[in-house]
């Protein structure tokens, strides 16, 4: 027997999922367009995908190769194929570029921005939709392209307001990596999944350390929510080695001290010197990867394209303040098959706990030759990256650097129903002046209501008329921002030289809320 209880829908969002309100989607807006012009400026051209592709065509890619299948949000439509959402942003260009490549120019420069989803699993400030912005060269085997990737990356991060010193872009090569997996006995079509966990554990040295990872590359490891990630069950002796590829970096800083200390080991530099010089970091990061996959032909070719990378990045002052060669680079997804790059911020936050830690990676990317290739059985080399588009809005924020904050519209007031003809004259006036502006649609019976929404609006000015005003021909104008600012600090006399109130002609209503907004 029904109770006749009407059971109403949950109104929250679903896991792993977050809704973006006015100012957030202007500040990204903003945000985009400069990341947008500056691509635009490097000669690529837009491009937008569907949202949704087949997930053959998506291919197996996604970190979590315990799921197949599962990193996505999937479904099988009407004709029994099996479709999901993007992933993200480089899969369907891959499918693009096959698609279209009789009438696509080549190389092909393509930048595109939008939301991409990923089935796994939320945590903090880890949301399942989110948003990439992208910037890919198709047809370029030059190692010449994924230098100009670099550099273009750091005019996008400086375009957006990160400044130099508080950002790295760091790069390394998968060849080099393939050459420690030959050295630790992991070659090998049979030796593949043990690799990809092994490629998983290195990208996550930053969030684990040195312990969790090392507990990945053997048995496992066991979380604190207490989930337990298998591990890629190498040996000790495999361990040790691809630990020393892990921790190359703070060797090479070690060295490099061990050099300072020694000033005929390095001429006259100093300390300071010889560390800030990105001639030396670079050579010792090359002759460092050199000794370590001696024996590897493929790790010896990954080291060579580094330092003509290094070296076109040198002639075009981009030096390693900005871009440097690092082993510790390796990126999770497994379709990169040479140069790996990453953008890291380096400046301090407080995290949740108050403690303070390096902001981390807000892009990434890499060379991916092979990708297109499983579409057209030819090799097409491709190189590009991506931000992390909130993760950058949110370093933004957490350097106190404001972006897109627009004012909210100018508020025209309602004092009586009847003059709704007029009101939306002045709105009209305003909006062909290019000022945003509209109505106030609400109940107009209270008026302290409607000034609560101008101010929750963030408008900067409101327009009153009553009955009296459009008698006279005239309308008011209330400085809100202004009459905010006097009311917390200002004096009786700044008040009277520039008042937040004042009665202007309605025909000059225009001209004077510009004169206002201006001031």
């Amino acid at each position: 027997m029904s109770t006749g209880k009407i059971r109403r829908p949950r109104a929250e969002t679903p896991k792993g999922f977050r809704d973006y309100f006015g100012a957030e989607v202007g500040a990204r807006n903003t945000m985009l367009a400069a990341i947008g012009a500056v691509y635009h400026r490097y000669g690529f051209d837009a491009l937008e995908t569907s949202a949704v592709e087949t997930v053959e065509a998506l291919g197996k890619f996604l970190p979590d190769v315990d799921r197949p299948n599962e990193g996505v949000f999937g479904w099988q439509d009407e004709d029994a194929d099996w479709l999901a959402l993007r992933y993200d942003l480089t899969a369907p260009l891959a499918r693009v570029a096959a698609q279209y490549r009789n009438d696509l120019p080549s190389p092909y420069r393509r930048y595109a921005m939008g939301p991409v989803w990923r089935n796994e699993k939320p945590g903090p400030g880890r949301f399942r939709q989110f948003y990439q912005c992208d910037a890919d060269t198709v047809g370029a085997p030059s190692v010449a392209a994924d230098a100009e990737i670099c550099m273009m990356l750091c005019d996008a991060l400086e375009a957006v307001g990160i400044e130099r010193g508080d950002y790295v872009v760091k790069v390394n090569n998968r060849k080099v990596l393939n050459g420690v997996m030959e050295v630790a006995g992991l070659a090998g079509e049979d030796r593949e999944a043990e690799r990809g966990i092994v490629l998983r554990a290195i990208d996550k040295i930053d969030r684990l350390g040195e312990a969790g990872v090392r507990a990945l590359l053997g048995a496992g490891r066991l979380d604190e929510s207490g989930d337990f990630t298998k591990g890629a069950g190498l040996d000790g002796a495999q361990v040790e080695v691809v630990m020393g590829f892990v921790s190359a970096e703070t060797k090479i800083e070690d060295e490099l001290r061990a050099k300072a200390s020694r000033p005929k080991a390095i001429g006259d530099n100093a300390m300071v010197s010889y560390l800030g010089s990105p001639t030396n970091w670079n050579f010792e990061v090359s002759d460092y990867l050199t000794n370590l996959v001696a024996d590897s032909a493929i790790g010896l070719e990954g080291v060579t394209e580094l330092a003509e990378i290094s070296d076109l990045l040198r002639q075009q002052g981009y030096e390693s303040d900005r871009i440097r060669l690092s082993p510790s680079v390796v990126r999770g997804l497994g379709y990169y098959t040479g140069p790996v790059f990453e953008a890291e911020l380096t400046f301090e936050i407080l995290d949740e706990k108050g403690r303070k830690r390096q902001f981390g990676s807000v892009a990434g990317g890499g060379r991916y030759d092979d990708l297109v290739k499983r579409f057209t059985g030819q090799s097409v080399p491709a190189t590009g990256v991506s931000i992390g588009v909130d993760r950058l809005l949110t370093a933004l924020q957490a350097k106190g650097r404001s972006i897109g904050e627009a004012a909210g519209p100018v508020v025209v007031t309602v004092m009586d129903r009847e003059r709704m003809a007029d009101y939306m004259g002045i709105v009209g006036e305003l909006r062909a002046a290019g000022i945003r502006a509209e109505v106030y649609l609400g109940n107009p019976k209270n008026f302290g209501n409607q000034l609560k929404y101008a101010d929750k609006r963030g408008s900067p000015v409101a327009i009153i008329q009553g009955g009296d005003e459009a008698a006279r021909g005239t309308v008011i104008l209330k400085d809100l921002i202004l009459g905010a600012q006097i009311a917390q600090s200002a004096t009786l006399e700044e008040w009277k030289v520039r008042p937040a109130q004042l009665e202007v002609a309605r025909a000059d209503v225009v001209a004077a809320v510009q004169r206002m907004l201006r001031a």
